[in-house]
């Protein structure tokens, strides 16, 4: 049984590697689409190397530690954890800049089937590799390590490697791709007055090589560190858990496969729902809805079938039923999630913010910051009946394996994910190729239901990264209590756990102002940047002259990599000084406080960006004005505040609460 993970993780690699055998069928089209294309991949190719670079030397200092404090094997471990998920990143990002140009060209000649299918397709290569690397890596540490009670702790390494990876790939990818975008909004849109992705517009291919690097590298990392952390507290759980709990569920060896085993299922659940959605592309229609409706139906079908399926694998296995109603409350809990985001930067909230602009960009704000706070609601509650009922039916091993159902079916929710990007990219190069009205039409529509994804899958990771930090730090106190003869009480009476919530509370608030302001200050030089070519370049303007697209490269590139050591280091060192220096009390305190803050931060900052977002394409439909008109200014300004907040600062939240708490689970054995 402990190979099946890893075969599975081959077979879900060929998948992915047969759909890019598939991509690459269609036409790239002619040379002018080719070479933006080429542009656009050469800047996130060199991106990437100089991240990893600056990556690969912060990862030296943590492999010195971890071999000092933990070992050799916790060493091994970490950096096949950091590996798999660098690979994850470069591979979908290599393949959706890949995929973009093909895209718009089958938009061009075949219309929107072929379209759809070629992005939907670039797309499930990431989903398939997020899925496949973490089998493969986690299978082969379980084989080696995981198995024996002993020496479980080992695998810990693994996701402290893939949190690192993911939380530089997120915060770096995202300060790339927002101050881009902002600079390229706020100077073409406003200033001049011209649509977007024009080509006479120097920050244009800046902001599509933001689209690969942030949205799709950085998204990836993100759900695949989630996916690992959820996998690897479930086996802690089961590890530490006392016999008398054990008597309820079943035996530990069978309770610390059982993650591993869900997981490998739902990689097959997940080939499943991708063919589906192939299958009922190629019969729909043109229109966003049923665009939708062909991306909804696989999604549901790979969660119907996994809940299924699910069942059978447990009861076959002699674990209880009551763990199936664990995992069954974390599978709806996610999909619940994922449309209560989906009404809020999709829905009547949108609308409400585009009428908003009809009085001017504070009024857009406004109501876009009390749309964020308010959707904070549901899913909280949503998160308090998962963890209260996986709680309920089989103990804190429910919260874990609550986590992994969640995620179990992570390949088709990051395909439809990535598929939002490689869309935008596509409605990009359409613009700057100049291939004409009817194409835009198509590649808008692709668009308009990629950036409802997009915001979909924000949900579903915050969701995901809540309920994989809560099994992490459920770990974490099983483990330090395993090795210690008291047991520690996070109790609010003590004042250690207490000054604990209120620091682990303010480092969220910390590290989202400076990833906020790194977005600001590249913008500021960005914008200085297209002002300065529009101003000095003889007829960009008029189309006559060309811009210099690769200095804004270079702008975006500089103060990514700048500014993302910063909010790294405060996440990985925080919870080491905290806990060494004042002990596991406090550290859980920490944790505690962070959780929270980070949550209920990431759902409010994603959703009020993504409803801003939403509303400028609202406006920019033809309502209340439409392109050009005074609302569409205001609308502009509301998506520009919004940017930094969806797809930097937000989405960084649901990686700092898992590196803190992974840190600590690897910690925990040395307090």
């Amino acid at each position: 049984m402990n190979l099946v993970p890893i075969i599975l993780g081959f077979s879900g690699l060929l998948a992915a590697y047969l759909l890019y055998a598939q991509v690459k069928k269609y036409p790239a089209g002619e040379k002018n689409l080719t070479d933006i294309s080429d542009e656009i991949h050469l800047g996130a190719m060199a991106f990437m190397k100089k991240e990893y670079s600056i990556l690969f030397v912060f990862s030296l200092i943590l492999v010195f530690g971890i071999y000092i404090g933990l070992g050799l094997s916790s060493t091994i471990a970490f950096i096949v954890g950091a590996l798999s998920s660098s690979i994850t990143g470069f591979i979908g990002m290599y393949t959706a800049t890949k995929a973009n140009v093909r895209t718009a060209t089958a938009a061009q000649n075949s219309g929107v089937s072929d379209s759809l299918s070629v992005a939907f397709f670039g797309g499930s290569i990431m989903g398939l590799t997020v899925a496949a690397m973490g089998l493969l890596g986690l299978g082969l540490l379980y084989i080696l390590y995981g198995s024996d009670p002993a020496t479980a702790s080992t695998i810990h390494g693994f996701g402290m490697g893939a949190s690192t990876v993911a939380l530089f790939s997120r915060v770096g990818g995202g300060i790339f791709t927002k101050s881009a975008d902002v600079g390229a909004d706020l100077v073409g849109k406003v200033e001049k007055d011209i649509p977007e992705d024009d080509p006479r517009n120097p920050g244009v291919i800046a902001d599509n090589v933001g689209d690969n690097v942030g949205d799709v590298a950085g998204m990836g990392s993100d759900i695949f560190e989630s996916y690992c952390g959820a996998i690897i507290a479930t086996i802690a759980i089961a590890s530490t858990m006392l016999q008398s709990d054990l008597i309820q569920l079943g035996s530990r060896e069978i309770l610390m496969s059982l993650p591993l085993a869900l997981a490998s299922l739902g990689l097959f659940c997940s080939i499943i729902g991708i063919l589906i959605i192939k299958i009922l592309a190629s019969r729909q229609g043109s229109n966003e809805t049923n665009i939708a409706n062909s991306l909804r139906g696989g999604t549901f079908a790979s969660a119907i079938s996994f809940i299924v399926l699910a069942y059978f694998v447990i009861i076959s296995l002699g674990v209880t039923e009551n763990a199936w109603y664990a995992v069954l409350s974390g599978t709806v809990g996610g999909i619940i999630i994922g449309l209560v985001t989906e009404y809020y930067t999709g829905g009547a909230p949108v609308r409400k913010i585009a009428e908003q602009g009809q009085t001017g960009s504070a009024t857009v704000i406004t109501t876009g910051l009390s749309i964020g706070l308010q959707s904070v609601v549901v899913p909280v509650l949503t998160l308090v009946v998962i963890i209260f009922l996986s709680n309920y039916f089989a103990g804190l091993y429910g919260v874990g394996i609550a986590a992994v159902g969640m995620l179990a079916t992570v390949g088709i929710t990051m395909a439809i994910d990535a598929y939002g990007p490689i869309a935008d990219n596509a409605g990009g190069i359409a613009e700057m190729g100049a291939l004409g009205e009817e194409t835009r039409k198509i590649t808008d529509s692709l668009d308009e239901v990629g950036n409802t994804t997009a915001a979909i899958g924000k949900g579903f990771a915050i969701g995901a990264a809540a309920l994989a930090a809560l099994a992490i730090i459920t770990a974490f106190v099983q483990e330090v209590n395993h090795s210690r003869q008291e047991p520690i009480q996070l109790l609010l009476t003590d004042t250690n756990v207490l000054i604990g919530l209120f620091i682990g509370g303010m480092i969220p608030f910390l590290v989202g102002s400076l990833t906020i302001t790194a977005v600001g200050d590249a913008a500021y030089s960005m914008i200085n940047e297209i002002r300065r070519q529009f101003r000095e370049i003889p007829g960009l303007l008029e189309g006559t002259g060309k811009p210099d697209n690769q200095k804004c490269v270079e702008i975006a590139t500089g103060a990514a990599l700048k500014k993302m050591v910063m909010p790294g280091a405060i996440a990985v060192f925080s919870p080491v000084i905290v806990g060494f220096l004042f002990g596991p009390e406090m550290l859980g305190g920490l944790l505690g406080g962070g959780l929270v803050s980070c949550i209920l931060l990431a759902l409010t900052m994603s959703n009020s960006g993504g409803a801003w977002d939403n509303a400028k394409k609202f406006v920019e439909k033809g309502n209340f004005g439409g392109k050009g008109s005074d609302t569409h200014k205001a609308a502009v300004v509301g998506d520009t505040v919004g940017d930094p907040l969806k797809d930097t600062s937000g989405p960084s939240m649901n990686i700092l609460i898992n590196v803190m708490a992974i840190v600590s689970l690897v910690i925990a054995p040395l307090l």
